[in-house]
C-alpha cells in the first residue's frame, strides 16, 4: 500500500510552503499532490512555481500529481485550470487531480488520464464507472463515506481504477463561494487582507461550551478534530485500498507519515492527539472508535 501527500489546504508564506516540500522530498511516501485547491486568491505560490517544486520532488522519486481547485468561480479560475491542464498534455510530465467537474471535462477533451479527488463525491459504482470512462484512473475515497460505503463501490470498481483513502488530516467537509475567515474580521472576499495566512491550520471554531466543533479555512470549513485511521489500517488494508492520503499539518507532517509508514511495515505506531474516525464506522464524525482490545 502506497503513502501519497495531499495538497496542502493551508495558505502559507512562500518560503515556508517551499520549505514544506523540501523536507516531504526526504518523507518515505509515494506521492505527493501539489497545488492550490482551496482558494485562488492564495498567491504565494503560483503554478511555476509549483512546477519547480515538482521537478524536485520527482527527482526525489516522488510521483507528483497537479491539484486543481475545489470551486471555479472566475474566468482567470478557468484560464488557471486550462493552463494546468495543457502542460500536462504537453509535457506528459504530471497527472492532474480534478476536484471539480469542469476540469474533469476538460481533462476527457484532451484525452487525459486523472485522478478522481474527493470533491466529486464519489458514493456509487455508477458514479466511478462513468468518471473512468472519461478516463479516471484513481478516485480518491470521500472522507465522510463509511467501509460499508467503500465496500460498495469496490465491488462496482472498474478494472485498473486505483483507490485512495483519506487517512489522516482535518476532515475538509463544505465549500462555499464566501470567505469564513474574511467574515471573521469584517472583510469583504475581494478585499480579504489575505487572513488565512494568519492560521497555518485554519481557525477553530469553538460551542458556546469551550468545545472545539470546526475548522474554519477561508471558504472551506473542516473538523476541528483531526481524521486519523492509523488503528484501522488492518481494515482498511482488507478492503483493497491502494493508497492512503494523508494531509499536510503546519507541525508534525513527518512524523506522522514515519507513523503511518511503520504500521504499514507491521510495527507498533501511536501518534498523539485528539483524533476522530466516526465516518469510517458510519458514527457521527467526530466520534473516535477505538480498535477493540
Amino acid at each position: 500500500m502506497k503513502l501519497s501527500l495531499g495538497p496542502l489546504q493551508y495558505y502559507w508564506p512562500r518560503q515556508q510552503t517551499r520549505d514544506f516540500y523540501a523536507s516531504a522530498a526526504e518523507m518515505p511516501v509515494d506521492i505527493v499532490y501539489l497545488g492550490e485547491t482551496v482558494c485562488s486568491r492564495r498567491h504565494e505560490l503560483r503554478l511555476d512555481d509549483y512546477l519547480d517544486i515538482a521537478t524536485t520532488l520527482a527527482a526525489a522519486g516522488k510521483e507528483v500529481v497537479l491539484s486543481t481547485l475545489t470551486l471555479i468561480e472566475s474566468e482567470s479560475d478557468l484560464k488557471a485550470l486550462r493552463r494546468i491542464v495543457e502542460f500536462s498534455q504537453m509535457s506528459g510530465k504530471f497527472a492532474v487531480e480534478a476536484n471539480e467537474m469542469g476540469a474533469v471535462r476538460l481533462l476527457a477533451e484532451h484525452k487525459l488520464p486523472f485522478v478522481a479527488g474527493p470533491t466529486l463525491n464519489v458514493f456509487n459504482g455508477q458514479t466511478l464507472a462513468l468518471l473512468a470512462g472519461m478516463g479516471a484512473t484513481r478516485w480518491v475515497l470521500p472522507p465522510e463515506a463509511s467501509r460499508e460505503l467503500l465496500a460498495g463501490i469496490m465491488a462496482a470498481r472498474p478494472a485498473g481504477m486505483s483507490t485512495e483513502v483519506f487517512a489522516h488530516g482535518r476532515v475538509p467537509l463544505a465549500y462555499s463561494a464566501r470567505c469564513f475567515t474574511a467574515r471573521r474580521y469584517n472583510l469583504q472576499k475581494d478585499n480579504c487582507e489575505f487572513k488565512c495566512i494568519d492560521f497555518p491550520d485554519g481557525m477553530t471554531v469553538k460551542t458556546r461550551e469551550g468545545d472545539a466543533f470546526l475548522t474554519i479555512n477561508g471558504i472551506q470549513t473542516q473538523s476541528a478534530k483531526s481524521y486519523n485511521l492509523l488503528e484501522d489500517l488492518p481494515e482498511v488494508r482488507g478492503h483493497g485500498v491502494d493508497i492512503l492520503r494523508l494531509s499536510p499539518q503546519g507541525q508534525g507532517t513527518g512524523e506522522i507519515v514515519a507513523a503511518f509508514r511503520a504500521a504499514l511495515a507491521g510495527e507498533t505506531a501511536v501518534l498523539a492527539g485528539d483524533f476522530c474516525n466516526g465516518f469510517w464506522h458510519g458514527r457521527p464524525g467526530l466520534e473516535l472508535i477505538r480498535k477493540a482490545a
